[in-house]
């Protein structure tokens, strides 16, 4: 057996695919930044951008190690060297087999996954948040919950030979998340229903109007992250190959029919569509087809991207039902996307597309897989909730997490960062 060497074109590929999905925080941050009311939007932009930096720095200190490592031979967690990535420089990537792709450039793809998936709980919580107890919790989660939740689910363990060593507790059981439906959005979806339980319910919610102030903006937002989410699924490869092109064209289908079938939702409940139903529908058809996007032949992912804009267009309602001020519909999104596109691939699974896959319910292999898949979706949503429970009341009741009722009334980008998105003074007085 020959020895493995980098292909220039996998890792052109996976590193093109990591800058695409950092692309997708600035993205996420303007599709944020245009739902809030114009006196919150840049401290909901800094929520995302300050999660670049927090993450950046931990990652290369010990978070690559703990979601990746293989040194404890734990399925719940990497390891707790803070050797850093100094001793990756020269190594190639093995996660269940080698890949010929730098280890660094695998890092710095799954990087971009950690950056994200704290920046969208933020949502949840708009209008409210402490700026420093943000970050102080982004800091907090990502050790506590993302890192070993990733060791869960895409740590495939270090192979040599036919021994596998390291491989995460939902990855050996044979749980198929190919981009994170798990990792990242049930994640963040759990996490934000447990932190606007802890942040309590905004002043004057449903009282007061608090619609989108700009709604250009997040249709800006939702077209950078549509962008982004190909490197998002389609890098998950690893490669240029066939896998990262059943993902692609998956998640461009799923996409579209979770656009049509938010606004058609829309149509038939309120009698109109909307643009801010169209963006949050293809973010909803994004989630949904992660997990799945290289596990289904393409018509099976323009099925799950409709009924998931159907499902998430209905799950965003909940929070009236249920009292929950999920500002900015973190769980009717992601939470909801994630858990029907998990759930999805028990039923879809097509091993005739992808043979490292198994088939799910509709094409002869039972309910196996449909299982495994409840079984994933099951613990990372207890995890994530109830330990983002226990980080947001511990700095609550320490530093506070919510700011002050006349700071909140006031707005926070003032009160926060002593600045406005929009300098209106001028205008207001007749001036150019």
């Amino acid at each position: 057996m020959s020895e493995v060497t980098i292909s220039a074109g996998d890792t052109s590929w996976v590193l093109a695919s990591s800058a695409l999905v950092l692309l997708m925080t600035p993205g996420l941050a303007f599709f944020y930044g245009g739902m809030v009311r114009a006196k919150s939007a840049l401290n909901m932009m800094m929520m995302s951008m300050v999660t670049i930096g927090v993450v950046s720095v931990l990652w290369v200190m010990y978070g690559f190690k703990l979601a990746f490592g293989y040194e404890a031979d734990s399925p719940w967690y990497g390891s707790f060297s803070l050797s850093g990535l100094g001793d990756a420089v020269n190594e190639l990537t093995n996660n269940g087999g080698v890949y010929p792709i730098p280890l660094l450039v695998f890092a710095s793809f799954q990087l971009m996954f950690a950056i994200i998936t704290p920046a969208l709980i933020s949502g949840a919580i708009a209008d409210r948040a402490k700026f420093i107890s943000w970050t102080l919790f982004v800091a907090i989660w990502v050790t506590l919950v993302y890192f070993p939740i990733a060791h869960w689910v895409f740590a495939f363990g270090n192979k040599v030979g036919d021994t596998v060593t390291g491989a995460g507790f939902l990855a050996a059981r044979g749980v198929e998340d190919f981009a994170g439906g798990t990792a990242v959005h049930i994640n963040a979806g759990a996490a934000g229903l447990a932190l606007a339980i802890v942040l309590g319910r905004r002043i004057g919610w449903q009282k007061s109007p608090m619609r989108p102030h700009s709604l250009p903006l997040v249709l800006l937002g939702a077209g950078l992250l549509w962008f982004g989410w190909f490197g998002f699924n389609a890098g998950s490869a690893l490669g240029a190959n066939a896998t990262a092109g059943l993902a692609f064209i998956n998640t461009q289908v799923a996409t579209a029919g979770a656009l049509l079938g938010w606004i058609l939702t829309e149509k038939f409940r309120d009698g109109h569509p909307t643009s801010l139903g169209a963006a949050s529908g293809a973010i909803s058809g994004l989630v949904a087809i992660t997990p799945a996007c290289a596990f289904v032949a393409p018509w099976a992912a323009v099925v799950i991207g409709f009924l998931a804009g159907v499902i998430c267009a209905l799950a965003v309602g909940l929070k009236y039902k249920f009292g929950f001020d999920d500002a900015l519909d973190v769980v009717g999104v992601h939470l909801f996307g994630g858990i029907v596109g998990s759930l999805a691939i028990g039923f879809f699974g097509s091993s005739k597309v992808n043979s490292l896959g198994l088939d799910g319910l509709f094409y002869g292999g039972g309910m196996t897989l449909l299982g495994k898949q409840a079984l994933g979706v099951g613990l990372v949503m207890t995890y994530s909730f109830v330990m983002t429970l226990i980080i947001g009341f511990a700095i609550e009741k320490t530093i506070g997490f919510r700011v002050k009722s006349e700071k909140e009334l006031a707005g926070v980008d003032l009160t926060e960062h002593a600045e406005s998105a929009y300098e209106m003074g001028g205008i207001l007085r007749g001036g150019r």
